[in-house]
């Protein structure tokens, strides 16, 4: 692999979360060869729904005569599908755009794109900014790709950043990219109404609109017939999900106020999606806490392939803060959803978060109360940062970013440590215990052993004996560290 590229890991291999890199990891297209004309070369930044944006992308591109590549070297185009969550995410890619521009002085037919959100904040400016670059499009433009891709190919730059009012994929089948063929992404809704004040995600991702629960089972049955054991339902808020067919206006200001009936809710649909096969597990991300609902924890609770695990940001354990970055809940509220899970779900229910340290005005003792909360909930892992002013989001022209720099990252460090010990003390709790692992692969470091995760979301790593990857297998946990559980199959 390309020195530019040695430590972007291949779209398909499996990571352990780490507090540090929400958002950061980045993935490349496989390799395809089916003798199709040009290559495509596609760098993905940022979310999970990044990733499955970019196997919706590959679908569509392959129609129009592409064949995949991990070397960009080798591509006709190379796409770079962003993320605008941070300065530093906005940053990486011009770095890497940078990168990507000697290679282009000796290859200049190579056609450069920039898709999803950095795309879509930026819009035309980034043509601009960024010479080598030769289109730009949202991430609800994608089926125009052929078009612009046209347009380049006839000397023009090209730019489509439209924001659609409505489900925008939901009838293409994306190019599973993720090698293992065992695990898979499936977009349930886009975008945001939520409005935090950090976020640029509803500037960039539009309004929420939800998908056809007939066709996200549909495509749950699909996987499992080719294979797939488990599904991970995507949506910047999946418990805001909410479908029914053929509304009218009084429809859909019930569906705003939750009292239409035949209504599809979130948990309603998971129930769906876990009733395909017992065989196939089911996950889930994001979780909101001002919406998640108790229906949506006895659903997990009813299924046992429904995994035990939550990703559930609180952002900040102070209720001030919150109400400053628009959060709608205060931490009273919070803690008393973390005890509805714990009293439903039991203590080995997973549960991870979003913090960001240093945001506007933050002081040292509400710092503290961020630190105090997640003792009290003790995650098992979590992503932390610390805040970064976005342009054109609510904070950015409400409140003055003022607490200095190196404040913000020594805060930073603080709530990481916290959260190194809080993740080993509960691996800890895990010693001695079986869990059913479905098994993702080879291990990172040996391909005499194997792992997978447990439903809470825990990477174990056991001897391979005579199991492969696909299969489920009952696993004792015998030691641990802070990330990562070690054991052995158990017959």
């Amino acid at each position: 692999m390309s020195e530019l590229i040695k430590d972007i890991e291949i779209l398909g291999q499996q990571e352990q979360p780490k507090e540090e890199q929400a958002c950061e990891t980045v993935r490349v297209s496989k390799t395809t060869s089916t003798g199709k004309s040009r290559k495509l070369y596609i760098e993905s930044y940022g979310c999970q729904m990044n990733f499955s944006d970019s196997e919706i992308v590959t679908s569509i591109m392959e129609k129009e005569g592409f064949d995949t590549t991990s070397q960009f070297e080798e591509a006709d185009v190379v796409f770079l599908n962003t993320c605008s969550i941070r300065e530093k995410a906005e940053q990486t890619v011009r770095t890497r755009l940078s990168q990507f521009n000697s290679v282009k002085k000796s290859k200049p037919e190579m056609m450069i794109g920039v898709l999803g959100c950095m795309a879509e904040r930026l819009k035309e400016k980034l043509l601009e900014e960024e010479k080598i670059v030769d289109l730009v499009v949202g991430p609800d433009a994608y089926r125009d790709l052929p078009n612009l891709v046209s347009k380049v190919d006839d000397g023009q730059k090209a730019v489509n950043t439209f924001l659609s009012k409505e489900e925008t994929y939901a009838d293409i089948s994306p190019v599973r990219l993720n090698s293992n063929g065992v695990t898979a992404f499936i977009s349930i809704m886009r975008g945001c109404d939520n409005m935090c004040s950090f976020c640029v995600v509803p500037f960039t991702r539009g309004r929420e609109r939800s998908r056809s629960p007939h066709s996200i089972v549909k495509e749950a049955q699909e996987l499992f017939d080719q294979g797939y054991k488990e599904v991970t339902l995507l949506g910047q808020n999946v418990d805001s999900y909410k479908w029914a067919e053929d509304l009218d206006e009084n429809q859909k200001k019930a569906i705003e106020k939750s009292e239409a009936k035949d209504i599809v809710s979130f948990a309603k649909l998971l129930e769906l999606v876990a009733e395909v096969s017992p065989e196939l597990r089911v996950r889930f991300s994001t979780s909101h806490p001002k919406d998640i609902t108790e229906d949506v924890l006895y659903a997990m609770k009813k299924h046992e392939n429904i995994c035990k695990y939550i990703h559930f940001p609180a952002q900040s354990g102070n209720t001030r803060v919150l109400k400053l970055m628009n959060r709608t809940y205060t931490r009273e509220e919070y803690i008393d959803k973390i005890d509805s899970i714990r009293r439903i779900l039991g203590d080995e229910c997973g549960i991870s978060s979003d913090m960001i340290t240093g945001f506007c005005t933050e002081t040292e003792e509400e710092h503290q109360e961020t630190i105090s909360l997640m003792e009290y909930v003790k995650y098992d892992f979590s992503y932390m940062f610390f805040y970064s002013e976005r342009p054109g989001t609510l904070a950015e022209k409400k409140y003055e970013d003022d607490i200095p720099l190196e404040v913000k990252k020594r805060r930073l460090q603080e709530i990481i440590s916290k959260q190194q010990e809080l993740s080993h003390m509960r691996n800890q709790l895990d010693v001695g215990k079986v869990y059913k692992v479905l098994i993702e692969g080879y291990s990172k470091k040996s391909k005499d052993q194997l792992q997978g995760r447990n439903t809470a979301n825990k990477v174990i790593v056991f001897d391979k004996k005579n199991y492969q990857k696909g299969q489920y297998a009952n696993v004792l946990v015998t030691s641990c560290t802070g990330a990562t559980l070690l054991g052995e199959i158990v017959e």
